[in-house]
């Protein structure tokens, strides 16, 4: 009855929908949280749509350090509530709901004191594995000695690392995953549509019962009605409220996390390194053939649509990453920087950010309308169920409680067994065994649905680039399954190309642009438009890093 695809004729379908339909629930904004309250509402039967201004996200949700952790810093500011509750979502994540996005990756906790050192920190990660519960799907802790850590990460420095410990977290394309989570909710009958703001409230005296909205391809005008209203608005949480006229019981305050992509070449390392700086943490993570080095924790009052990294930003992750680096990483190594925007919740504007809870809170202002702001990536689930919980209340009836403890992602169905059967399917197929494993980690069990894009055009199982593993039929797949409306979203969040490419894949967006122009019925100047607005996003970006680059130089 529903499906799981997203595309053009589907965003049509959701344009018709919005215009004639009334909703249970309406939720504002596609970013993980959006997204997650969407998939909680939906499969409790309610009927349910979302709204988003942009993409899938095009936000903070595509520009986190892209790890499902518990958050191994929080223990020392005795929130075990908030680590234990990470955990447990972390586990399910990469056990059950989305094992085929949610891989676990190993870190070293270097040490540069032989007994003391080793023993805090040894008990802080005894701790760590001990709130995960008795289901267990990674490995407990190891105490390495200095002869091990050579062997394993060569590039930390012999003279000052004594020994470390070993432990695993796990890591997920941010963007793909919260894309995922859509598709699921889309999958259980959410009517969804991107590229539509919301611009006022609909009321009926103090009561909200919906959204003024205006579809951006069209301006057309739309009036969705509501029995509750849930915005997930992030970091636009503040503007909104305004906007909407709606005193807020809390204020967010805006932390700026940037990160630095390096080649693989740059760190000589089989593991992740964490290290514990004066005010956070800084992750050494890898990623494919790159490196991934962030982050930083500071207020930011900026542009929030595209957030940029500053001097001392790039300065900060350097020189704490060269505290045991050997050799040490040179600013002429970067090959990206990119910036996002935590939403912290605070009571005042002058808190500094690294103390502010990673805690949600959700918030009431008038009947019908609920917003949520905070939280953790990796808590996005319970966050969306206690929006949920909240929300119902203003429907005026008995509702199901959330089921999504217990709900797989599309594409988690079958993986493990597809994993075990790769050569086969490689076989079958004629891609070859790497090609394969790279698709079952980006689509799981929905691989079939790219094989069938194969079958039909063979030549879309050639690579897009010689020198990176996406083939061109997941470009293709790109518009015509996961909601893709431009060139960017494919380059920037259906894929990584934006920072795993050379020069950021400009060079890849003529030919991404032909791909996806006969899926989406573009018109030849709706294609130069695209490909022209992706150009110059990324000169934009390539201009910044290189002030960057020659002011650290």
């Amino acid at each position: 009855m529903f499906t799981s695809q997203l595309n053009a004729q589907q965003r049509e379908k959701a344009i018709a929908s919005l215009t004639s339909e009334e909703f249970d629930i309406l939720i504002i904004g596609g970013g993980v949280n959006g997204v997650g309250a969407a998939l909680d509402a939906v499969s409790r039967g309610l009927k349910v749509a979302l709204v988003e201004a942009h993409d899938y996200a095009a936000g903070t949700s595509s520009r986190s350090s892209k790890l499902i952790h518990g958050g191994l810093r929080y223990l020392e500011q005795y929130d075990f509530k908030l680590v234990r509750e990470a955990l447990h979502e972390r586990e399910l994540m990469v056990s059950t709901q989305c094992p085929h996005l949610v891989k676990p990756v190993s870190f070293l906790y270097p040490l540069t004191e032989k007994v003391k050192e080793r023993t805090y920190v040894g008990a802080g990660l005894a701790l760590y594995d001990a709130l995960r519960g008795f289901k267990r799907a990674m490995p407990w802790h190891k105490h390495l000695s200095q002869k091990q850590i050579n062997e394993i990460a060569p590039s930390l420095r012999h003279d000052i690392v004594t020994g470390a410990i070993k432990y695993f977290d796990a890591q997920v394309d941010d963007a793909r995953h919260t894309m995922s989570v859509a598709r699921t909710a889309a999958r259980h009958g959410a009517i969804i549509a991107t590229r539509v703001a919301a611009e006022s409230l609909i009321r009926e005296g103090k009561r909200v019962v919906g959204v003024n909205a205006r579809d951006l391809e069209t301006d057309k005008k739309i009036a969705i009605k509501a029995g509750a209203t849930i915005m997930c608005a992030g970091i636009w949480s503040d503007e909104l409220h305004e906007k909407f006229e709606l005193t807020a019981g809390y204020g967010v305050t805006m932390s700026k996390g940037v990160h630095i992509v390096l080649p693989g070449s740059a760190i000589k390392s089989d593991a992740g390194i964490i290290l514990k700086t004066a005010v956070s943490v800084l992750f050494l993570i890898p990623w494919g053939d790159k490196w991934i080095v962030g982050t930083t924790d500071t207020p930011y009052e900026g542009d929030r649509a595209e957030p940029y990294a500053s001097r001392e930003d790039v300065q900060y992750i350097l020189d704490q990453a060269n505290r045991v680096l050997e050799p040490k990483l040179k600013v002429e190594e970067i090959i990206g920087v990119y910036a996002g925007l935590r939403p912290l919740v605070a009571n005042k504007k002058s808190s500094t950010t690294t103390k502010l809870s990673r805690e949600h809170t959700v918030d009431r202002p008038v009947p019908g309308f609920v917003s949520i702001a905070g939280g953790k990536y990796t808590t996005y689930r319970v966050m969306g169920k206690d929006a949920v919980d909240r929300a119902v209340i203003d429907l005026r009836r008995i509702t199901q409680d959330s089921v999504t403890e217990k709900l797989p992602l599309v594409g988690a169905d079958g993986y493990f067994a597809l994993e075990q059967q790769k050569e086969r399917i490689a076989q079958e197929s004629g891609l070859d065994v790497e090609t394969v494993t790279h698709l079952l980690n980006r689509y799981g069990s929905l691989i079939s649905e790219i094989l069938e894009i194969i079958a039909e055009d063979p030549k879309l199982s050639a690579p897009l680039d010689s020198n990176l593993p996406y083939i061109k039929a997941e470009i293709v797949y790109a518009a015509s399954h996961e909601g893709a409306r431009t060139v960017d979203d494919v380059i920037s969040r259906r894929t990584r190309l934006a920072f795993e490419a050379e020069g950021h894949g400009v060079h890849l967006a003529d030919e991404v642009g032909a791909l996806i122009s006969p899926v989406l019925g573009w018109s030849a100047k709706e294609r130069r438009d695209s490909i022209a607005a992706y150009e110059d996003l990324v000169g934009r970006e390539i201009a910044a890093l290189d002030e960057l680059l020659e002011a650290n130089s």
